[in-house]
């Protein structure tokens, strides 16, 4: 005796729901996923203003507004 092999095909009913719940849960990913973008924003503005302000506070220093002024006094010198 052969051993005969039969075809199983879900019921269409299944395939129905399968599909349906594959197009939920990729809804859902897209849902949460959404979120993530402006998340990303605010962590990149917020390190944008961070480094803004420590460079501000390093312009503004005695020792780097010593050395801007010699700078650009010795540039007036030599084109004067």
């Amino acid at each position: 005796m052969t051993p005969t092999k039969i075809a199983v095909r879900p019921a269409r009913a299944h395939v129905a729901r399968v599909a349906g719940a594959r197009r939920r849960l990729h809804r859902l990913r897209q849902r949460a996923e959404a979120g993530m973008t402006t998340a990303e924003y605010a962590v990149g503005i917020m390190a944008a203003c961070t480094f803004a302000l420590v460079l501000l506070g390093v312009v503004r220093s005695d020792a780097v507004r010593g050395a801007l002024a010699g700078l650009v006094q010795s540039a007036l010198g030599i084109a004067g």
